[in-house]
């Protein structure tokens, strides 16, 4: 009895902290989405991916005693090449589109040939279970990502556009869950994350359209009026975004599980290291912000 009850307090205290910790990044998000500018806005994302690039250091090999400060400073040194490539500055309306979409290109070609790593898992490691490959993944992770959320905030600067893609991986994530807890039977990738389950998928994906359809409705009546295309287009992006949010919570997955580690870090109280809470954020955003960009470029503004 007194166990259960030990046992019952510590979920109670990890659950209060993951509510706290969850509250306090929604309201930062949404502060820093809506209210810094476009360049402003570039700076906070520039300082989320050097956040998780110290985390995916940690994730390169197992030696705990990695040094993590090279890494740092070479995603650094990219983040102010992509300032410059972009064209993000202060006085900037737009940033280069084409340029932009080159860096998503190869951000999506990876998320495409990192299925190969998962379906071959464990047997395939040897093919990527290396420090200077592990190193590189991290580079078309959070690059891509960096660009993608800018163009998003410079497309729109409201910021509507960056919380739209947050919100639509969020449905993903919360489907799954309450799905797959309830109803989930056939296992996913058990070998990599055992709780996650086909139904659990199915779920997301539903619960994803039924927020992209809000979405699209929103768009159509509020922002610009929407040809059938258009709209069927997003509308099917829902089916891309959980597609990706589950691989990139999988792959994320593998390279704990190679590290032998629970969490990408501990800066999040109850919900460990900033890569553990944008896995599937930083694998949808690359055909999100090419899809956007493809289907919408003549309602909102970008330089191509």
């Amino acid at each position: 009895m007194a166990v259960m009850m030990i046992s019952k307090l510590r979920m109670t205290k990890v659950l209060k902290q993951r509510v706290i910790t969850a509250v306090i990044l929604l309201v930062a998000l949404i502060a820093a989405t809506t209210q810094l500018t476009s360049f402003y806005f570039s700076l906070f994302i520039a300082g989320v991916v050097l956040v998780a690039a110290w985390e995916w250091a940690g994730l390169i090999s197992s030696d705990k005693n990695i040094a993590k400060f090279p890494y740092l400073a070479s995603i650094a040194a990219m983040l102010v090449g992509c300032f410059f490539l972009l064209g993000i500055s202060p006085d900037a309306q737009n940033i280069d589109g084409f340029r932009a979409s080159f860096i998503l290109f190869l951000g999506l070609l990876f998320w495409l040939l990192s299925l190969f790593f998962l379906a071959g898992y464990p047997e395939n490691s040897s093919l990527w279970n290396d420090e200077s490959k592990i190193a590189l993944m991290g580079v078309l992770v959070l690059m891509p990502t960096f660009a993608g959320v800018v163009v998003l905030k410079y497309l729109l600067p409201s910021g509507y556009l960056v919380l739209a893609l947050v919100i639509l991986v969020a449905a993903v994530d919360v489907g799954a869950y309450f799905v797959g807890v309830n109803f989930g039977t056939r296992k996913l990738a058990a070998n990599l994350s055992p709780k996650k389950s086909w139904e659990g998928v199915w779920g997301g994906a539903f619960v994803c359209l039924l927020v992209a359809a809000l979405f699209v409705w929103i768009l159509h009546h509020n922002l610009q009026p929407l040809s059938f295309i258009q709209i069927t287009a997003l509308l099917a992006l829902s089916v891309g975004i959980t597609f990706f949010s589950v691989v990139g919570d999988l792959i994320e997955s593998m390279l704990k599980r190679n590290c032998g580690v629970k969490d990408s870090g501990t800066m999040l109280p109850g919900h460990g290291g900033v890569l553990d809470r944008v896995d599937g954020l930083v694998a949808a955003t690359p055909l999100f912000v090419l899809t956007v960009m493809l289907v919408l470029d003549s309602e909102f503004q970008v330089s191509l």
